[in-house]
């Protein structure tokens, strides 16, 4: 499995979570992304609002999240 790693502050690995969160929030097709502290940032809101979402969406069986 290739590590990814953020655009902007280059933490890396990303955990899976991180990576779902990006394809389900910007685009299915991207090929970079943010962690959640750069993605919250990038989107105005907090790291606990993008966490409720991904658990939000395990709970409806987002296949981005499998």
């Amino acid at each position: 499995m290739k590590r990814e790693k953020c655009q902007l502050c280059l933490k890396m690995p990303l955990s899976k979570d991180e990576i779902a969160i990006n394809k389900k929030l910007i685009d299915p097709s991207t090929k970079t992304y943010f962690c959640l502290n750069c993605l919250a940032d990038y989107l105005d809101c907090s790291v606990d609002d993008l966490e409720d979402k991904i658990e939000e969406f395990k709970n409806e069986g987002c296949t981005f999240f499998k």
